[in-house]
């Protein structure tokens, strides 16, 4: 995250800097993103960028933090979502906001889908960390016996995972196709595909 410089520097500059890091890193995956590229950008001293950030994996935190923050300002009402709700639910409202923002901020998307498409070990972490809060609701619903107990938490939610960037290309950004996917994938999902009947 940023160092105390950081924050000590105007709005505007601060600003200046994260809408560089944005241009460069809705561009490129992280990996192959340029730090010389955002600092031009910015307008800033190749030694000031030190002053404010470690490296390039800060800078990148830093503007995740500010992307969140955003989201929550544009949709405050997520936060009082039913937390009762199941995984499946949880799934398809995030992805319905996630299309929403998009709308408002296409760079953003760009950033997440160049997130799935890099596998640097910096990202895969990440990754992870964002999958494992889906996981823990997954755990959670076997508790609540909603979901057989056997089953295997992070491969349910690879399976979602990997078909949802697959078929986010596929239906070409087309949101009403994706979503009817993505319903017909969890109704299968939760259904099975064994005839029982017989």
């Amino acid at each position: 995250m940023p160092k105390d410089t950081f924050y000590n520097l105007s709005d505007e500059k601060k600003k200046r800097i994260f809408d560089a890091a944005v241009k460069e890193f809705s561009t490129r995956p992280f990996s192959e993103a340029s730090l010389n590229k955002i600092v031009k950008s910015a307008g800033i001293p190749w030694g000031s960028f030190y002053q404010y950030f470690n490296d390039k994996e800060d800078i990148y935190l830093y503007m995740l933090e500010e992307i969140g923050k955003e989201k929550q300002k544009i949709f405050p009402y997520t936060q009082d979502l039913n937390p009762d709700v199941d995984i499946f639910e949880t799934v398809i409202r995030r992805t319905k906001e996630s299309f929403e923002f998009g709308r408002i901020r296409p760079e953003y998307t760009k950033i997440g889908m160049l997130m799935e498409i890099d596998n640097s070990q910096f990202i895969n972490k990440l990754r992870s960390e964002g999958a494992e809060k889906y996981i823990k609701i997954i755990e959670r619903d076997k508790q609540r016996g909603l979901i057989k107990p056997d089953i295997d938490s992070e491969l349910v939610m690879e399976m979602i995972f990997t078909f949802g960037l697959d078929w986010y290309f596929r239906c070409g950004f087309d949101e009403n196709k994706y979503l009817k996917k993505l319903n017909d994938v969890i109704k299968i999902i939760k259904e099975g595909i064994v005839n029982t009947q017989q």
